[in-house]
This record gives C-alpha cells, structure tokens and sequence, in this order.
C-alpha cells in the first residue's frame, strides 16, 4: 500500500495500543519511535495529502540528536544545508553581514552543533518512510470529531490489555470516531492511548475540553511562502534580509532545490492600515519595493498563509488516556525557531513511556511524568522565543540588525533538562526511605515532598525550569558532570572489540535504557544489569579508560556483536530494534567520556579518601533514559540505588514483560502525581 495513502475502511471492532492524530514532524516522530518498539501504533492526518509546509526551516541541535538516534539523520543532513551567512540591506542597499554559527564546531559532547536548513515538507517525507519501513503508514483523510474514554477506567499495564477482552478492559480504552469519509464510511477505532500531535487548531484538544489559554497578536503580522525566483537573481549562499521603516522582505534559499526560496514579509496592507491575504502578484509587488528585484523575477508562489504571533498554552498536556504534544500543546513566536523543535522533543519524551508501560514492564504511573517534564519546558520555551522576538524586532530597527538576534546558545535545544523531574534521581533521594528493602510503599519512590521545593514562576505560575533549588533555599549546583535530569553528553570512544571508532550517543541509539559503568569497580552492576533486564529494555556498556586494563571480559565480545547487529540494523531500516547482545564496551581513549560526565573526578576523591586502596570498588554507574537524559549518577558500589532505579523504569526484569499479578509482591514504583506542582509552582 502506498505511504500516503489511507490504511483502509476503519471499523468499530479495530483496537491499536497508540492513535497518532496528527502527522507533521511531532507525530510522526512519536509513530516512528512507538513502531521500532514493537507497539502496534496507528497514525492519521485530516488532511486528504500529505501536508506540505515549510514555515519551521529545519532541527536545532538537540532534535538533530533524536533524529541520529531514529536513524535519519544522515538523510536529513543529506536532504538540507548548514545555516546561511545573513545579509542585511537597509534602503535595498547591504549594510552588514552576520554569521551566528560562525563561532561554533561540534565539541566531543555534542556532534551537532548548529540548526540545519530543510523543508518541513521534506523532513516529513524522511519520516513517512523510516515509518513505512516498520510496516505502519500515514492514514489519511482521518479526521477526528469524537473522543470516548471512561472517567473512571483504571490505566492498566498493556500487557495485560492485550491478555483480557473483557468489559473491563474495554472500559480503560478510548473510543475515536472519525468523520464520514469520501467513500461514505463512518469510522471508529478503540485505542489504548491516543495522543493528539495535529496542531495549534488541535481537534483533541478541544474534544478534551482542554483550555489553550495566551494571546495572539494581531499588529505583529508576516506573510509566508514558498517561492521561485529566476535563475542568478540572487546570491543562493546567503539568506538575504530587506529591513525598512515600512515592512521587510527575507529570502532564504530552500536547500535541494535549484530556484526554491522561502519568502516572508510584512502584509501589504489597505487603505484603514489592515494586512491583506498573501497572493503571487502581492509578493511581486514587495519584492520589487523593498528589494530593488523586478516583480516578474519571482515567477512561481505557493504555500501561502500569514502568520500571527500567537503564544498559547495548554493548561494540561494529559487527559486520562489521551494527550497532547506539540502545537497542539504549546504554541511560540517564531523567533528561534523552536516550535517544531519542542514538539520533536515532546515526542521523544513521550514515547519510550508509552512503551514501556504497553510492555508490561512499567506502572502506568510513568506516563504522569510526561506532563511533569514537558510543561515546564514549554512554558520556559514560550518565554524564551517571546524573548528573542523582542531582541529581535529591536534589532531590526537599527541598520544591520536582522534575524540573527534571535539565535542563542538557547535555542540548541541542548540546555534542556529535566532536574525537577520525579524520575531525576540521585543517591540522597533513593536513600532516603524509597528502597524496597527498607520496608517502604511503592508510593513513596518520589522525590522529596514538593513543599519543600523553592522554585522560580513563569508569569502564569509555571515553574522554570532548572530554577529548583534544595529546602535551604540554596540553588541546586553541580559537582563535574551531569546531574540527573540532565542531557546525557555525548563523547568520542573506540569499539573495544574492533577498535573502530563510535561514540556514546550510538550506544544510546535505540529504545532501550543504557546504563553505562566506569571503572573497575563497576564491573559486578553491570553484569548484575545484564543478568536482570538482558534483552527487556535495557542495556550495559563499560566505559574503560585508555590505561585500564580489560583482561578477557565478556563484553569485548558482545560490543562486537552488538556493533555487527547495529550496523545490520540501520542497513535495512531497524535502527533500536529490541534484538542483539544486551551489553557493550567501549575504550574512552581520549579521556572524553570521563570529563564528560565527571569520573575522572570522582576516581581521584575515593582513592584520596582511601575508600578504595584495592581498586575494586572504584567507579561510577550512571543510568541513561532511552530519550537521552541521566536518571541516576552513583558511586559504583551503590548497586542498590541502581537496582531500585531500574525497577522503577523498567519493573523487575525479564519477569516484568509478563502480565501484572494482583499478589503482596511489589509492584514496580509509582510516580508522583505532579500536575499541582507543575501548575502552582
């Protein structure tokens, strides 16, 4: 069947663990992560083509990382350019030429370092067939209108969903009806989740009931569109910016084309000062009077539309077993071009949970955490992006101002993290009380009571985030490395089987959590890991340094064969396939990964302090989330930390991909109601 077209008629009796609604970059992004899991995931789109859009320019850094990770990246790479050189003209004259990249290069903890120029249009293309390759397309001319779902319905784990087909577990999914199609058919499906990715006019959204409250404004005011220009009009290695006292004009070329350029302008406006609708001959008109250009050298426009600062938010991203993300979620001005980044973001946060709770192996309490996570960065997005508005229409007024005032270390992406998140675990939270054999509720694996948190507000009661601070009031600072909650860095290593250079964010690659183990001392966790969740979600990889000795150790030999089976995946589209050994190891030759995440600190303060004279217990175990950021960062010989944090993630081990059992066993632990804290800071 073809990518684009729809999945056939959908019928009452149809039932799918996940419904994407929605297929832009957010969504899809969520289809392709869920579909290499193994969830059975459908997506659909309103739309009777494939959307074909290019306001967003392209992915910051961070989402480059999401994208390596989905294995697209190079195709990304391939299908777009680096940013462009800005010139600025003032009275169509230039005046002054910027390069905000200019001073930046990949470092060891970060391989990319800039955003990346490429159609939306084309970025969903990507996408659309990495999906395709897992068996799961596009439905579209889907158009939502009903949403059921029981108030009361418990969120069973999915494991056993898919085991009951009774009026119970009927209860805990939610109904989807969907509008009359063009051959007549009413349509509806039973999901297990359903999580609305469709945009600033979200229909789930508003099916929910869920509030998008901010403001638009209606004096801030730019007309898109994609255009051709005739051949050698302009200089295609450069995004050509026209600032005047009476509009502008911006031309950035489209990469992957030969006269494609993404045009936007202030609105020609009437006689009573109101913006007028876009057309051709109007871009005509404001080519030639900003620019100098004769109307007739752009001989081709499409994609109209305007665009009006609009900054909303939703007031909660979860309604029972519905949520949202993206657009549909958050909205933010342009400047910085964050607004499909944060979506992609969202995705990625969103999906490893929904997996691992469909598996069986997590409670479904895991999936409060999206909210906790994803509000605060949204409202924080929404300041920033307001922010670098501002700075840049003042910047604009000023000859030689232009767009690249809205570019900061910020708008990487790469700062983001979650620290105040109940999952950001470290040793003096898990010590105090929350480890099984400490007699404790499974409730009780949170992080310190909320009211003893001091934290800074976004104007609408948000917190900002990392702005937590600990019960003194003293702000929450790190020693050298990350802390939990943090992006996991990057770092340049050797395969230490073959030898063959790799780095850490490809052992990170696929859906799976990583825990990673520095020094000698960590040898008897991680095989204590692999023993435990080998093959069910997790993996382990130890991390020597380049004068360690390594002896015959086993994971020599399965980094080798995870290598051979990571390659042979991304060859034939099965990138984060849940198959191969379930350990690695990696030589950090260079010493990258030690100062990366700190080790090389804390080796030094054991042997110092003389907790450590053999060697045998040195070293740190760090646990990384399968979307890229640090749970938990402990002393080698805390296994029991480790094990507790894992539980928490991923249930017991290979018994947590059975069905739950109602018995006095533990249930893995729940996560902490957040939504209060979140909205009252």
């Amino acid at each position: 069947m073809d990518a684009d077209r729809g999945a056939g008629t959908v019928t009452s009796t149809d039932v799918t663990d996940v419904l994407v609604v929605g297929a832009g970059p957010t969504g899809l992004v969520l289809a392709c992560d869920l579909a290499r899991r193994g969830i059975a995931v459908r997506i659909v789109d309103r739309s009777p083509a494939p959307p074909r859009t290019s306001r967003a320019k392209g992915p910051n850094p961070r989402s480059l990382e999401i994208l390596d990770d989905l294995g697209v990246a190079e195709a990304v790479l391939a299908a777009g350019s680096a940013p462009l050189p800005m010139l600025k003209y003032c009275d169509r004259a230039p005046v002054a030429q910027a390069d905000p990249w200019a001073g930046s290069a990949p470092s060891p903890d970060a391989a990319y370092d800039r955003a990346w120029l490429v159609a939306q249009w084309r970025l969903e293309e990507i996408l659309r067939t990495r999906l395709a390759g897992y068996g799961v397309r596009v439905e579209l001319g889907r158009e939502v209108v009903g949403l059921t779902q029981s108030p009361d319905a418990p969120a069973e784990a999915g494991a056993r969903a898919r085991a009951e087909d009774g009026a119970d577990a009927e209860a805990s999914r939610v109904v989807v009806t969907f509008a009359e199609d063009r051959r007549g058919e009413g349509a509806a499906l039973r999901a297990r989740y359903v999580v609305g990715c469709d945009g600033a006019h979200s229909s789930v959204r508003k099916l929910l009931g869920i509030g998008f409250e901010g403001t638009t404004q209606e004096d801030q005011v730019m007309v898109c569109g994609d255009v051709e220009l005739a051949e050698d009009a302009l200089d295609r290695g450069l995004w050509h910016q026209w600032f005047d006292e009476d509009g502008a004009v911006m031309l950035c070329p489209i990469p992957g084309t030969r006269t494609g350029w993404w045009f936007q302008a202030g609105p020609e406006r009437d006689g009573r000062g109101r913006p007028l609708a876009p057309t051709a001959d109007g871009f005509r008109r404001l080519l030639a009077h900003h620019t100098g250009l004769p109307g007739q050298a752009l001989t081709r426009a499409e994609l109209l539309s305007t665009y009006r600062v609009n900054v909303r938010m939703a007031d909660r991203f979860r309604a029972g077993r519905v949520f949202l993300a993206g657009d549909a979620a958050h909205v933010h001005a342009i400047a910085g071009g964050l607004g499909m980044n944060t979506g992609i973001q969202d995705a990625f946060n969103l999906g490893w949970k929904l997996g691992e709770v469909l598996a069986g192996r997590a409670d479904p309490g895991l999936l409060d955490t999206y909210e906790e996570e994803r509000l605060p960065v949204a409202a924080r997005t929404l300041d920033l992006t307001s922010e670098r508005l501002r700075a840049t229409l003042e910047a604009i007024r000023r000859p030689g101002g232009g767009l690249d005032s809205a570019i900061t270390a910020d708008t990487t992406g790469l700062g983001v993290g979650y620290r105040w998140s109940s999952l950001a675990a470290d040793r003096t939270h898990l010590d105090a009380g929350t480890h099984p054999d400490a007699g404790t509720h499974p409730d009780a694996h949170t992080r310190p009571d909320r009211t003893h948190l001091t934290t800074v507000t976004h104007p609408t009661g948000v917190p900002h985030p990392n702005a937590v601070t600990d019960p003194t009031g003293a702000p929450l600072t790190a020693d050298e490395g990350p802390q939990a909650g943090d992006r996991a860095p990057d770092a340049p290593c050797r395969d230490a089987a073959t030898g063959a250079g790799t780095r850490l964010h490809r052992v990170f690659a696929g859906p799976r959590t990583t825990v990673l183990g520095f020094g000698p001392g960590s040898a008897a966790v991680l095989d204590e890991v692999a023993a435990t969740y080998g093959g069910t979600g997790v993996r382990t990889c130890r991390v020597y340094a380049a004068d360690e000795d390594r002896g015959e150790n086993r994971a020599g030999e399965q980094s080798r064969e995870l290598g051979e089976e990571q390659s042979a995946d991304r060859r034939e589209g099965r990138t984060g396939a849940e198959v191969g050994p379930p350990g690695c190891a990696v030589i950090d030759a260079e010493g990258h990964a030690a100062a990366a995440y700190g080790t090389g600190a804390s080796a030094r303060a054991q042997a110092s302090a003389g907790g450590a004279a053999s060697g045998a217990r040195t070293g740190t175990i760090v646990v990384v989330r399968p979307d890229h950021h640090v749970g938990l960062r402990v002393p080698a010989d805390d296994a029991r930390s480790v094990r507790e944090y894992l539980r928490r993630l991923h249930g017991t081990g290979h018994s947590a991909a059975r069905p739950p059992e109602r018995s006095s066993e533990r249930s893995p632990g729940r996560f902490p109601d957040m939504v209060d804290a979140v909205h009252k800071g």
